[in-house]
């Protein structure tokens, strides 16, 4: 029997019913080898009735979100899980419209949840780099460019995308960055971010690209249609697309990186089915709060 791609409702409901449960998967996967206080490193703590974890050395208090993309959150974890399970359980992604009338919340808050989501799956991202054979390209979101040639020009938001292949040329991870320009001083300071040095990148051979390059295997080809250059790279380009404008209307420029991190996090993690949702409280546990 095919296994499931998906995890039940009715399983995540009795696994994740309450606060308690809820802190406990989180504080699991947070701290897999046990609490560890942030302020003098003592591994022993008791916790409290109000859901905070007090040191046994130096009392300090701490939360299972503190520190985290949830710090200071009013939200009830069973929401914050609610809003996970949906996220993760639909390749679409939901909406804030949809995520507020799921938990009837705000669309404020419904919003500023998957924002929230959305900063720890690109912060999670980051700690990895591509590695192996990677295509790389620039496109743009936004709209089309009239009398440019492949959204060189004056389109709205100039994205660089890089996607690593297999031994077999199949796809692994995808990566991709909004970007003011495609100079070299750009392109260099993304695939430094972004490629295990030594890399084989294949490219259209794009002028900044060349000397951006150096130090990776580069090999590069004009671009033609239908010529097979770039094939899956351009697949992932289309998704990416059609992702973002199938879920989210309307999408202003600023938040674009912050929807291109879900798609990069979602596609990376395409095969996971049900453990999805595993990882994504696994990126929750690890991120960062941006003040």
């Amino acid at each position: 029997m095919a296994k499931s791609k998906r995890y039940p409702l009715g399983t995540f409901m009795k696994e994740f019913s309450n606060e308690a449960k809820c802190r406990e998967y989180l504080a699991n996967l947070r701290w897999p080898v046990g609490f560890v206080c942030p302020k003098c490193g003592c591994h022993h703590a008791c916790l409290l009735s109000n859901g905070r974890y007090q040191c046994a050395e130096c009392h300090h208090q701490n939360s299972v979100t503190a520190g985290t993309v949830l710090h200071r959150t009013h939200m009830p974890l069973t929401q914050w899980f609610f809003a996970f399970y949906f996220v993760s359980q639909d390749k679409r992604g939901i909406s804030a419209v949809a995520l507020m009338s799921v938990l009837g919340t705000t669309y404020k808050t419904a919003w500023y949840m998957l924002m929230r989501i959305r900063t720890a799956m690109g912060q999670r991202d980051k700690i990895h780099q591509l590695n192996g054979t990677i295509e790389f390209d620039d496109t743009y979101f936004g709209g089309p460019t009239v009398g440019k040639k492949r959204g060189r020009g004056t389109e709205k938001a100039k994205v660089f995308v890089a996607v690593s292949l297999d031994e077999r040329g199949n796809p692994l991870y995808t990566k991709m960055r909004v970007t003011q320009n495609i100079k070299r001083t750009s392109v260099k300071k993304f695939a430094q971010a972004a490629f295990v040095q030594g890399s084989t990148i294949h490219s259209d051979g794009y002028g900044s690209y060349i000397p951006a390059l150096e130090g990776y295997a580069h090999e590069h080809k004009p671009y033609a249609p239908h010529s097979g250059l770039l094939h899956w790279l351009h697949i992932v380009i289309s998704n990416a697309k059609a992702f973002i404008l199938g879920t989210y209307h309307g999408l202003p420029k600023k938040y674009l990186q912050a929807y291109l991190d879900e798609y990069c996090f979602r596609f990376s993690r395409r095969d996971f089915g049900p453990r999805l949702l595993e990882r994504l409280v696994l990126a929750i546990g690890a991120s960062a709060w941006l003040s």
